[in-house]
This record gives structure tokens, C-alpha cells and sequence, in this order.
């Protein structure tokens, strides 16, 4: 029978309609991400500044029965707070954008100072806290799957619940109680001793975080003493972190235990311990990493009571000082900062989680 050369033409290319995906699927996904910080940012500061206008004039809520009359006019005409709002709007930003966020009203201290100064001590106390979060609520996640609707998976479930609903002041009150003034296991208090805090401020270059110049300046007993330092209050803070941890590894580990491949891995005779190690902990951990970036804000916010609580002088316990003495300008800055650090962290954990799992690049 003969075949039509029609038919045995080649059809020809269909038209493309529509937009065509990125050759390279992660710098669009970045690229996407990047361009909704932006914006967001933008967001974040204009309500940090109109927030802190509505709460009235920062001089005489900071000055106000200290100065007279004049001496008010004098000092908003010096922070310019005496010019039409859009203007000082105007100017706010600028400064945000060349990293000048203003001087301090009540010790004329710039804050950019003051962001790298206890800036430097809440990365610090950020940092041992996520540490101990992570050696808390993935382990214990790992053993609550293990042994679901059992014994410990029950007290691990209340265990994180208890941390999680807990505040974190008293819980660094119940750790002081304990572990420094009974036991005295522990310092109380600050970031160092007295004489180890005036050594490290010969250590050069300084970096203001305190394990860090520790081991810059070469001795070990001032390495210890640092470190005593940041026990009590990055428990106090990682456990509040660690309770979020050990339910998202557990809920997440159940859920991926599920999956076809872990069964075939099982009826496969692999041990269980090795199904969960090598097959299901990893995937179940990218939840994890991704909620991590909105527990920053959770630090952050944690990091004023738990900074106060054991006068760890960072970025927390700084804020809480202003607002005491009611200089809003400097609260301005500081909460502008942290505003800034979570939708950067936010980004940050976007990229490392389309890195982790190339599914979220689609």
C-alpha cells in the first residue's frame, strides 16, 4: 500500500506561545526572591518611621520637664525633627541607604556604633543559641519519630510544648536560680568577667565578639570564662527554638517515612535505624531549614528578655535601656536594624534551601 508523502513528512515545529522558563531555573528563583525583599524592606521602614512619629515628639517625651521651652525648639531643630514630615522622611531614608542611622538624644552616641558594638553580642548569643537549638530539637525529633504514639515520644511532645510556651525570662530565671546561685556552677551575669571584658579590649583587631577575641588574645582560661559566660543565656534562648525544632524533625520524619523509596528500602531488609539515618533525615530536615529564617525574628524577639535577664549587653538589652529613657530616635534605629536583619536572614535561608532541595527552583 502506498504511503502518503504527507504522512511521512516531518510536522513541523509548534509555535511557542507565552513565556519561555530560564534556561537556569535557580537564578530566576533568586532573582524572584531578590526582587520581593526589596520592596519588603521598603515596607519595614516606613512603619518603623511613622510608628515611632505617632507616638509624639522624641524630644519631649526623652527631655520633656529636664529643658525648657527653648531648649526643646533648639534640640528638635538640631535632629531636624522640626522640618515637614516628608522631608524628614526623605532624609531617614537616605541615611538608612548610606548605613547613618542617626545619633542617640539622650548620650549623643551614633548608632551605627551601637549596631556594631552590641550588635556584635546579639550575633553572638544568636549563634550559641541556634547551636543549642539544633543539638536539642533535631536529636530528640529523630528519637519522638522513632518511637511514635510511645512513651518517649509522648514526654518529648510535652517536653517541647513546655520549652516552646514557657517564657524565656523565666526560664533564665530558673537556670540562674539553679545552676549559679545554688549550685554555683555558672556565673550569673555579663559576657565575661571583669578583668577578662578589660583585657579583650586591648585585643587587636577587636571584633566585639567575645569568643572571638578570646581566641585572638591567646589564653585559654579567658576562652573558658567566656564561654561559662554564654551557657546560661544561650540555653535559655536555644530551648525556646530547640521546641520548634523537635516537632517540625518529628512531623517531618513521620511524613517522609512514608515515601515509596523508604519502603522500598525496608523491603529491601535495611535496618531501621539505617532507613531513617540515611534515606528519611535528610529530606525531612529541609523544613527545618527553611522555617530557621523565621526563627530569627523569634531570637530576635527572645533576645530583649533573655539579653535583660543576664545583662548580656547586645542589641536586646540596649533597646530595652532606651526605652526606659523614652529616646525613641535610638529605638528607631535599632528596630530598623533588626527589621533589616530578618528580611535579609529570610533571603538568605531562600537560598540555601534552593540549594538543598532543587525542587523549590519550579
Amino acid at each position: 500500500m502506498a504511503v502518503s508523502a504527507e504522512l511521512l513528512a516531518p510536522e513541523p515545529p509548534a509555535p511557542q506561545t507565552g513565556t519561555t522558563k530560564s534556561s537556569n531555573p535557580l537564578l530566576s528563583y533568586l532573582a524572584v526572591r531578590l526582587a520581593l525583599v526589596i520592596p519588603m524592606l521598603w515596607v519595614l521602614v516606613t512603619l518603623v518611621f511613622f510608628l515611632m512619629r505617632v507616638i509624639g515628639d522624641p524630644i519631649t517625651a526623652a527631655q520633656g520637664g529636664r529643658l525648657t521651652a527653648t531648649q526643646i525648639a533648639e534640640r528638635k531643630a538640631e535632629a531636624g525633627l522640626d522640618r515637614p514630615l516628608l522631608t524628614q522622611y526623605w532624609e531617614y531614608l537616605s541615611g538608612i541607604v548610606r548605613g547613618d542611622f542617626g545619633v542617640t538624644l539622650t548620650d549623643k552616641r551614633p548608632i551605627s556604633d551601637i549596631l556594631v558594638v552590641n550588635g556584635a553580642a546579639t550575633l553572638e548569643l544568636a549563634f550559641w543559641s541556634l547551636l543549642v537549638a539544633f543539638a536539642v530539637g533535631v536529636p530528640l525529633g529523630r528519637i519522638a519519630a522513632r518511637y511514635r504514639d510511645r512513651l518517649p515520644d509522648v514526654l518529648l511532645r510535652l517536653f517541647a510544648i513546655l520549652v516552646y510556651a514557657a517564657p524565656v525570662f523565666f526560664v533564665g530565671l530558673l537556670l540562674k536560680l539553679l545552676f549559679a546561685i545554688q549550685l554555683g556552677w555558672l556565673p550569673v551575669a555579663g559576657r565575661a568577667s571583669t578583668n577578662v571584658e578589660l583585657a579583650l579590649q586591648n585585643v587587636s583587631p577587636q571584633t566585639h565578639i567575645m569568643i572571638v577575641d578570646a581566641i585572638l588574645y591567646g589564653d585559654a582560661g579567658y576562652i573558658g570564662d567566656v564561654l561559662q559566660h554564654a551557657v546560661l543565656p544561650a540555653v535559655a534562648l536555644g530551648l525556646l527554638t530547640g521546641g520548634v525544632f523537635l516537632r517540625l524533625v518529628r512531623v517531618n520524619l513521620l511524613e517522609t517515612l512514608r515515601m515509596d523509596y523508604v519502603t522500598a528500602a525496608r523491603s529491601r531488609g535495611v535496618p531501621e535505624r539505617r532507613v531513617i539515618r540515611k534515606h528519611a533525615f535528610r529530606n525531612a530536615l529541609v523544613p527545618v531549614v527553611t522555617v530557621m529564617g523565621l526563627q530569627v525574628a523569634l531570637l530576635l524577639s527572645g533576645a530583649v528578655l533573655t539579653e535583660t535577664t543576664f545583662e548580656w549587653q547586645g542589641l536586646g538589652y540596649t533597646l530595652a535601656q532606651y526605652l526606659i529613657k523614652r529616646d525613641f530616635i535610638a529605638v528607631q534605629g535599632i528596630v530598623t536594624v533588626l527589621a533589616v536583619v530578618v528580611c535579609v536572614a529570610s533571603f538568605l535561608i531562600d537560598v540555601i534551601v534552593a540549594f538543598v532541595d532543587p525542587r523549590v527552583r519550579f
